[in-house]
């Protein structure tokens, strides 16, 4: 069973300049998956949360590319909050975790590296489901 504790945070490799810091992301290399999907939400309104969902099969790499925001992460027995601020650090999310984006601060940018291609089948959306997909998972 998947736990909050399997997602952690990934420093990525930051080159510094004088004319400005490059941070590179690769396939299998700096993350532990093939990207299918890049993604990444901005003017989200103070207050606003996103996310509010799960995965059966989706692996994510979430950045704070500018500003700042929260994580919770939920496996359906534990919650962690993980807080991200810096664009060369990404939270690794694995399969079967509900995920909260809260706390934006004003101006930030949200880039997110995706494992699939958008499948409606893979999401979760219902807590509840969640909780009994969790459930199901753990008798097998």
């Amino acid at each position: 069973m998947v736990s909050v504790y399997d997602c952690s945070i990934i420093q990525l490799p930051k080159i510094n300049n004088r004319a400005g810091n490059i941070t590179i992301v690769e396939n299998l290399n700096t993350i532990p998956f093939e990207i299918k999907r890049v993604y990444y939400l901005y003017d989200i309104p103070g207050g606003e949360a996103r996310g509010g969902h799960g995965h059966k099969e989706l692996q994510q790499l979430v950045i704070a590319a500018s500003g700042s925001f929260d994580i919770v992460l939920d496996d359906g027995n534990c919650k962690k909050v993980v807080y991200l601020n810096r664009p060369d650090y990404g939270l690794y999310i694995k399969p079967g975790i509900w995920r909260e984006l809260v706390n934006f601060s004003s101006g930030s940018i949200c880039l997110v590296f995706a494992s699939l291609q958008y499948g409606e089948e893979d999401y979760i959306r219902d807590y509840s489901d969640f909780l009994k997909i969790k459930k199901k998972n753990e008798e097998i």
